[in-house]
Parts: structure tokens; sequence; C-alpha cells
């Protein structure tokens, strides 16, 4: 008799161990390098500056250039996820970002460390979707949201490895140093991946021609299991959704949820990105020492990693109604911060507050995503919500550099910049009432599930029947 095993079934029903502790390794990695390139530039620019002789304004272009590549990486590599497989996708991704900031070390003016930039980012971009696939579709689904979080710290790990470069390795080696380390690394973490990090086993099982892989990984998965060389594998979610390419991730229900997922990453990275160039130069401007003012900077970060961390907790169960909770926090705390009259000690701890529910929300939207899609357009899903949410990680900058030039008053200048937090509350509590209207659960998994099985939704406010 055929063995049937149900994937879904074997992946949820792994201990945690070798095989979770591999995908969770590997992918950290990945993201470290991410979050390195991502930093890179602004750290290495002050001697740049004064190597070029150029003034510091004029590296706003070479500095945008990496998002606007996110923008076309994290939909175009999610897309070839997709088509291809996560892993290849992931290795691509390493390999694009890797090499552009590695020949940015043999520049000789902004315009090509621009034009590399741009290159860079479409690796940056198209590396995140297919992690959080990836993470996704291996993961059990009771750490599920965490590791996707976890994975995601390497991100803040990252952006802080240019500092360090910058103190103590560019003063001896000079600004070269920090394009060798951030490109060589990436390189290195992409030779290994084919061999160190598993395939979806979800992606593999349909394509028949890859079953001596397949068979591999899932034991590799469960090797408390005797599986069977004929075994049948039942229960991975099929491509229903009609349409290709980006129609799939408005089939069905997707047609509301997607826009409103759109939402909730851009305005998430409008308002983190905003405080996060404009910190700094706030603080020192308004009379906090530097010293102050880094440590002020540093909390922001630290608060949103474990707010990332705490919200995974709990955000499989609660979907966006856990987010949306976020999204109210964050509008207040970052409001409170210019609130006039308050102590050194107050503004930190606004600032931790702000810190923990901004990228914390950020994250939540990163795991959100990742729980949300089927696994036929998981990729594509996460890639264009990633992509899309750039504009917000683009415009947050502007408006702030706009503000500080007009000297637009402390308390006014941060009301602006919970603003982009108030549009994502609502965003975050349309998918969280769309989910139980319609789909009957909070619950993210479920939510995929019955999304992708279901006719295209009739707009709101209009009965299918």
């Amino acid at each position: 008799m055929t063995q049937e095993l149900k994937l879904e079934e074997l992946v949820d029903g792994q201990r945690f161990g070798r095989f979770s502790i591999n995908l969770l390794a590997w992918s950290f990695l990945a993201m470290v390098g991410d979050g390195y390139d991502l930093a890179g530039l602004a750290s290495a620019a002050p001697e740049l500056a004064r190597t070029w002789h150029v003034a510091p304004k004029a590296f706003g272009p070479a500095l945008s250039a990496s998002l606007l590549g996110i923008l076309v990486g994290a939909p175009l590599l999610g897309y070839l996820g997709d088509r291809f497989g996560r892993r290849p996708a992931i290795v691509a991704g390493c390999l694009i970002y890797g090499l552009g900031t590695l020949a940015t070390a043999w520049t000789m003016n902004l315009h090509q460390v621009a034009a590399l930039r741009l290159v860079t980012g479409v690796g940056l971009g198209g590396l995140m979707p297919n992690l959080i696939a990836l993470t996704s579709e291996l993961a059990p689904r009771r750490v599920r949201a965490t590791l996707i979080v976890l994975m995601f710290t390497g991100i803040t790990i990252g952006a802080g490895i240019p500092g360090t470069v910058q103190a103590w390795l560019i003063p001896q080696y000079g600004w070269q140093a920090m394009f060798w380390i951030g490109g060589l690394g990436p390189l290195a973490v992409a030779a290994c991946l084919p061999f160190a990090l598993p395939e979806s086993v979800k992606f593999l099982a349909f394509r028949p021609h890859r079953r001596a892989e397949l068979l591999a990984t899932v034991r590799d998965l469960r090797r408390d299991l005797d599986i069977a060389d004929d075994a049948r594998f039942l229960g991975a979610s099929g491509p229903h959704a009609s349409g290709s390419g980006i129609t799939q991730v408005f089939s069905g229900h997707f047609a509301w949820i997607t826009p409103l997922l759109w939402a909730c990453f851009a305005s998430a990275l409008m308002a983190n990105f905003f405080l996060n160039s404009w910190l700094p130069l706030i603080f020192e401007t308004h009379g906090l020492t530097a010293t102050e003012s880094g440590i002020a900077t540093s909390c922001y970060h630290y608060g949103g990693t474990i707010g990332g961390v705490l919200v995974s907790l709990v955000l499989r169960r609660f979907g966006f109604a856990a987010i949306a909770v976020l999204f109210l926090c964050a509008s207040l705390a970052i409001a409170a911060i210019g609130a006039p009259g308050g102590s050194y000690l107050t503004t930190l701890l606004a600032v931790i507050l702000a810190g923990f529910c901004t990228v914390g929300a950020q994250f939540g939207n990163n795991a959100a995503a990742g729980l949300l899609y089927p696994t036929a357009f998981r990729s594509r899903g996460i890639g264009w919500a990633l992509g899309v949410g750039r504009f917000g990680s683009i415009v947050g900058p502007l408006v702030g550099g706009v503000l500080v030039g007009m000297q637009v008053p402390l308390e006014q200048l941060f009301l602006v910049a919970a603003i982009p937090m108030l549009a994502g509350l609502l965003a975050a509590i349309g998918i969280a009432a769309l989910s139980l209207s319609r789909l009957g659960s909070l619950e993210l998994d479920e939510i995929a599930e019955a999304a992708s099985n279901t006719p295209a939704a009739a707009p709101p406010g209009h009965s299918s029947s």
C-alpha cells in the first residue's frame, strides 16, 4: 500500500531542531549582509566627501538609488522565486547585491556609485520576499512568525556593523574597506547557500521532475519518520487562484486584502525611515549632546527588535488585530517624542516605545505577508508588498528633509511623523475586519487557505448572491 503523507502535517509536526536552526542561521546571515549594504554607503559618505571633495547633499541620489532598485528587485525576484524556486532566487539576490557592493570599491565618482547602488538594490529587494516565503513554507506553524521575525533581526544587526567599520577600518584602509566587506561577505554566503539552504517542500511538490530533491528534503525535515521512496505527498496548496503575474495577488478576497497590506507596508516604512533618517540631526539641533542623541537613536532600533520578536508570538493567532494595536501605539509614541517640556528620560522612553511599535509593526507586516499568501504566489505577493512599501521609505526621508528645512517646531514635526501610522492603523483594521467578516478568522494561515479557494470577491457593500 502506498504511503500517503500530508505536507502541511509533516512541516508542522517537526521538532524545532537542526533543520529549523540551519534554515534560520543561513537566512539570518543573508539578512545581515542585506542590512549592512543598506547602511554601508551612509557610513562611508563622510570619507568619500573628503576624498572626492563633494558636498554632503550631493549624496542624495546615491543614497536613494538602492531604494529605487528595491522597487524593481522585490517584485521581479519574487516572481522568479515562484517560477524557479525560492533558493535560486535567494542565491541570485545575494550575488547581485554582493557584486554591486564589491564593484563600488573601484568607483571614481558619485554617478558610478549611484548606478551600482541601483543594481545593489535589485538584489537587496529580491532577497527579502523569497526568504520570507521559504521560512513560511518550511517552519512549523507554532513558531513560523517568530522565525521570520528572528531572521529579520539580521537586518538591524547588519545595519550596525558599518559604524564599526567606519570607526576602525576606514581610517587605516580607506573608504574602499566598507565595500570590500559588504561585497565579499554576501558572495561567500551565496557560495554556501546552494548546499546549505533547503528548497521549499511545498514548491517542490508541484515539480515532479524534482521528486528526488523533495524526498531528500522531507527526510531531512522529518528524521523521525521512515518515508518510502514511492510515498505520495498530499495537501499542498496548489495554484487555485486564477490569473498569472500580479493578477494572482488580487484574485478572490485578495482583491481587497492586497491593497490594504500595501498601505500597511508603505505607512510603517514611511514613519520608520523618517525617524531613522532624521532623529540624530533633530535631537542634536534641539540641544541634546552627541552622546545623548546616539543613545536615543540606538534605543529606537533596540526597541524595534524587541517589539518585532514579541509581536511574532501573538501574530499567527491575532493577525492584523495585533498589528493594528502596534500602529495605534506607534502614532501616540511618535507624537510624544516632540511633547514640549519633557525631560531627556521621558523623551528616551517615548523613542523606545516608538521603535518598539513602529519597527515592530514593520516586522509584523513582513511575517504576516509570509503567512497570508498561498504557496502558488507567496513570493510574488510579498515581493509586491515590499516593492510598493519602498515608496514609503523614499517619501519619509524627503518629507522629513522638507520639514527640517522649514524649521517646523519640534511638536508639530513629530505630529506629522505620526500621521502615516494612523493611515496604517486604518489599513490594518480593514484587513482584520475583512478577515473576520468574509473568511471567519484572524489566524493568518486560515485566511490564506480560505481566500485562495474562494471566487473573486464582490465589492464591499454588495452581496455575492
